[in-house]
């Protein structure tokens, strides 16, 4: 089965620091849903139309964990989190069997 994937590029984020509060709500709420955290950071080298923003991946066992991940009630909580004024590309994708 393939696997699914979120994948969060943060354009716009100012003030890293001020995601504290969703992150504290949102990896116990991605564990909790099977989600594993492979990449979280702003070292990244970008090309041809890429912009060398903070980049987010996390992998699921499936594509449909990965959107009832994104549904779940813990999750909806740490959205709430999110700071005023961030913007971020967000989305979930199947990966290759």
């Amino acid at each position: 089965m393939a696997k699914g994937y979120w994948v969060s590029v943060y354009p716009a984020l100012s003030d890293p620091e001020a995601l504290t509060a969703y992150d504290t709500l949102a990896g116990p709420a991605v564990r909790a849903a099977g989600g594993r955290l492979l990449s979280r950071g702003d070292r990244v080298v970008a090309h041809e139309a890429g912009i060398a923003h903070r980049v987010v991946l996390i992998e699921f066992d499936s594509l449909e964990q990965a959107v009832a991940a994104y549904e779940s009630e813990a999750y909806r909580k740490a959205l709430v989190a999110l700071p005023d004024g961030y913007e971020r590309d967000f989305r979930i994708t199947e990966g290759i069997d």
